[in-house]
């Protein structure tokens, strides 16, 4: 019974087929809490193809796998202004993002206070809603203003397909919602104005990936942007020139990933469909990957999803499931942070599970990882977690203090007091214990 408590309280925590704009989903309810990881510091090549072969399926498709004929940048210096309620955090992180956009990617790119080429405007959600009802933030090519947008909705000059050479673009993102998913935003919707328009699900350690672990730019990402502004490409350059300027083989067009896997993936971790309806999801997704014999974060991505939707109900088969991706993420570059989403829901159902010790254990283990990304909304969860458990070993004051320090994180997080005291009082609940206000 605490199990299936647990599984529903975890659920009330998480936050939940993209539109023609290239678009941040809204989270896929099985991953985490609220909008998720932000920048992780590691490096190194991803597991499968070599990043020069990740580069150019990245940039010759879209997220929906319509594949583009042609390669396109920004040519020249790119200016960058905000316009409509822009947040105090959201400018202060904007300011952060251009200069490792410009120290780390070597993109010539600054801030200004009249007319850019690209331009990120702030709305309310329900200015937004009806334009990507799916996506929690989008960015759209040739125009500058949420006006101008919808005057060319459902026109060819709006469709990134038909772009040959990127001269205006706008990111939309929400006013009203928390500051880190204001960020996280930022750093993806960016990123795509500037590079690549697709994503990939076998990347471990990148934002151009729709299971929105790493939800801001990864050292990958950023190298990822380097190349895309090598001065030895150009606009309007095809596969085959940018494969043979990289020494590489053109090969295919697009995602090696199977549509099947990701209505699978989609269907189990999304916010509609009847429980028994999703874990079924879950499980066809795992068949799919295994008969692939995917060993990336595909495979580990299917376990954790097996995982997330049997804790409540088969706690044995969910502790196996997440065993198993954490021992692939473990091999993968930029896994640290995949594993302490693992660690995560292991310490919740420690808790759920009356294993207070084991709580803290786990907890212990993945703050570091996830104050280093700089995932707040992970981290406030995590030590709240933990001031549970410190509460059901006996020690309120110890317990008290962790959730004081918990606070900023959770307001940035999670946003208003109001939506920080409901996660509080959701993980009392994994604890089984009641909390007010």
């Amino acid at each position: 019974m605490r199990l299936a408590l647990a599984a529903l309280a975890l659920a009330a925590l998480a936050g939940c087929t993209p539109p023609a704009q290239v678009s941040k989903d809204v989270p896929l309810t099985g991953v985490g809490f609220g909008a998720l990881s932000p920048r992780a510091g590691w490096t190194g090549a991803q597991g499968g193809p070599s990043p020069d072969r990740d580069f150019i399926d990245l940039s010759f498709a879209l997220e929906s796998g319509q594949e583009l004929a042609r390669f396109t940048r920004f040519e020249g210096p790119i200016t960058l202004a905000t316009a409509g309620e822009v947040p105090p955090t959201a400018r202060r992180d904007l300011e952060q993002l251009v200069a490792r956009l410009r120290s780390e990617a070597g993109i010539d790119i600054a801030l200004t206070e009249g007319p850019a080429r690209i331009t990120v405007e702030f709305a309310r959600r329900a200015a937004l809603r009806p334009l990507a009802p799916r996506a929690a933030c989008f960015v759209v090519p040739n125009v500058g203003s949420l006006a101008e947008y919808r005057r060319a909705r459902g026109t060819a000059a709006v469709d990134w397909a038909r772009i040959t050479r990127r001269e205006r673009a706008a990111v939309f993102i929400p006013s009203d919602t928390s500051p880190q998913e204001m960020r996280d935003c930022l750093h993806e919707e960016l990123a795509q104005a500037l590079g690549p328009l697709n994503d990939l699900y076998r990347l471990s350690d990148s934002v151009f990936n729709d299971d929105n672990f790493h939800s801001t730019l990864t050292d990958f990402d950023m190298e990822i942007l380097r190349l895309t502004y090598s001065p030895a490409l150009a606009t309007g350059m095809t596969r085959q020139e940018v494969a043979a300027r990289l020494g590489v083989a053109p090969g295919r067009t697009g995602s090696d990933t199977p549509l099947e896997w990701v209505r699978a993936i989609e269907a189990a971790l999304g916010r509609d469909g009847p429980a028994g309806a999703r874990q079924g999801a879950a499980e066809r997704a795992l068949a799919i990957a295994t008969a692939a014999g995917w060993r990336d974060s595909r495979a580990a991505f299917s376990h954790f999803a097996v995982g997330r939707l049997t804790a409540g109900s088969d706690p044995v088969r969910a502790l196996q499931a997440f065993d198993r991706a954490g021992a692939i993420w473990s091999r993968l570059p930029g896994g640290e942070v995949q594993l302490a989403h693992v660690d995560m829901q292991l310490a919740a159902m420690a808790l759920a599970g009356g294993l207070p010790e084991d709580a803290v254990r786990l907890t212990d283990r993945a703050m570091p990882v996830v104050r280093q990304s700089g995932n707040a909304a992970l981290l406030a969860t995590l030590m709240l977690v933990k001031a549970e458990a410190l509460e059901a070993l006996g020690n309120p004051a110890a317990a008290a203090a962790l959730r004081l320090d918990s606070q900023p994180w959770a307001r940035y997080g999670f946003g208003p007091d109001s939506v920080v005291k409901a996660r509080m009082r959701d993980i009392a609940a994994v604890a089984g214990r009641a909390s007010g206000g």
